[in-house]
């Protein structure tokens, strides 16, 4: 059944990783105009999913150039995951469980890595969701140190019905400063393991890197995430033209709204080399601050204006000549999308030593005045916050705040509330009669029935 399913959606081989606050809607359509050839959503919480119509309504929408799409959810408990995935079952493809999502709130609410080492659990998780939906169910893992372990970890999945497994090569403590290189090693031993089809993650920042991947373990799909949020061209193997492709990603957050922060988020990505000068702080501070599409479009137009020239050929671009720049050399102009390259862990760890010393040598400091008297703990806590923001004022301002329309709310209104409201009312406004807030960034449409014929779906 695992290869028909497969062969049924394409045999993908570009794959988009399923990641939180970033893997919406709009996003995915972007990189499906790009070569992706199978995006997932992100993770879904699935107890959240069953219980909450509004939660549905904002972080799971879809449409027919969508397709073929995997939805992801997370979750501990057999029979919500299963009601979860019977939900969406006839707006995806197939139904990824979260197994590999290594953060602290996965760990308090002991899902995604952190099952991992509940085997039982699993078995009944995959089986119960199985058993509720007739399309595929997959995984998405990460590995144990143990390549052995990790190969027994694959083939207990397998056996309790997943249907596809996407493996990340790294383990669960392999995550921010402390990430490292993925092992292509472990994905290629259980690669020769496994008889259900597979897709790697981890180390892809560019098409050669897709193409090694493919090569060294035979695996059926390379997935990418860091990769293709800094350069959604990646899977056409070429490096976009920053205002170029964020333009593009802003038409489609028109036709398709978003959060205002995945917005931020994705331009922040994409022009973060062009951030790393010091002659373009204005536009970051934009860019940070903005709260609607005009204010997205202004930053993209305002580095367009600054870099065009540049990019045309009409002038040099030399980046030591009277321009500050923060971080390494480039190898690519700024203003072209390329991938961001963390330090390695042993740098990293090098560097918070340091810091740390220096930290030490400011508090010593600190403890005495210019008299040499000692100072107590409080008020040298009192005297590092000013330092830190020595503009802030002591007292808050005695300003009135209007109050919310709302006649049994206390609560202040929003400042650019087109309906006079507070946050949480207008919320609950505009899902009752299908309004928007700009001045919220809240959006939200009448959900359209899935046609044949390729109309819009959204849930």
């Amino acid at each position: 059944m695992s290869s028909q399913w497969f062969n049924s959606i394409g045999r993908p081989q570009y794959i988009v990783a399923p990641m939180v606050d970033a893997s919406e809607l709009a996003w995915r359509l972007l990189c499906k105009n790009h070569g992706a050839q199978l995006c997932y959503t992100p993770m879904l919480h699935s107890s959240i999913f069953t219980k909450d119509s509004k939660y549905r309504k904002e972080y799971f929408t879809t449409c027919y150039e969508d397709r073929p799409l995997i939805v992801q959810f997370c979750g501990n408990d057999p029979d919500i995951m299963a009601a979860a995935a019977k939900l969406v079952e006839k707006d995806c493809d197939a139904i990824d469980v979260n197994l590999g999502c290594p953060q602290s709130i996965a760990k308090r609410g002991k899902y995604g890595a952190f099952l991992q080492d509940d085997w039982t659990l699993l078995q009944k998780i995959v089986s119960a969701m199985s058993k509720a939906v007739t399309i595929p169910i997959t995984c998405k893992v990460r590995v144990f140190e143990s390549i052995d372990k990790s190969i027994e970890y694959a083939l207990m999945l397998q056996n309790a019905g997943c249907k596809l497994l996407t493996v990340h090569g790294r383990t669960r403590e392999q995550k921010g400063p402390l990430t490292g290189i993925a092992s292509w090693k472990h994905i290629k031993a259980i690669r020769d393991a496994v008889s259900i089809p597979m897709f790697a993650n981890g180390n892809i920042q560019c098409l050669e890197d897709v193409y090694r991947c493919l090569n060294y373990t035979q695996v059926n799909g390379v997935m990418s995430a860091e990769g293709i949020l800094t350069n959604p061209a990646l899977f056409e193997g070429v490096n976009a033209v920053s205002w170029e492709v964020t333009m593009e990603y802003l038409d489609l957050v028109q036709k398709y709204p978003c959060p205002s922060s995945f917005i931020r988020g994705h331009l922040f990505k994409m022009f973060h080399k062009i951030f790393t000068f010091d002659n373009n702080n204005e536009d970051r501070q934009l860019l940070a601050t903005a709260q609607n599409l005009d204010d997205f479009r202004q930053v993209c137009i305002n580095i367009r204006d600054k870099y065009l020239p540049f990019h045309e050929g009409r002038i040099n671009f030399q980046d030591d000549e009277g321009i500050t720049r923060r971080g390494f050399d480039l190898i690519l102009p700024p203003w072209i999308c390329q991938p961001y390259v963390r330090i390695s862990p042993e740098e990293h760890t090098q560097k918070m030593e340091f810091l740390s010393k220096q930290q030490d040598c400011n508090i010593k400091r600190i403890n005495e005045d210019s008299d040499g008297n000692t100072i107590s703990r409080k008020k040298m806590k009192k005297l590092r916050r000013y330092l830190r923001r020595p503009n802030k004022p002591d007292a808050q301002s005695n300003r009135v705040r209007e109050i919310c329309a709302n006649d049994v709310c206390p609560n202040p209104l929003g400042a650019k509330c087109v309906h006079q409201f507070c946050k949480k009312c207008c919320r609950n406004k505009c899902y009752e009669e299908d309004r928007f807030c700009e001045g919220h960034g809240i959006r939200v449409y009448k959900p359209k029935i899935a046609k044949e014929d390729g109309d819009i779906n959204e849930t």
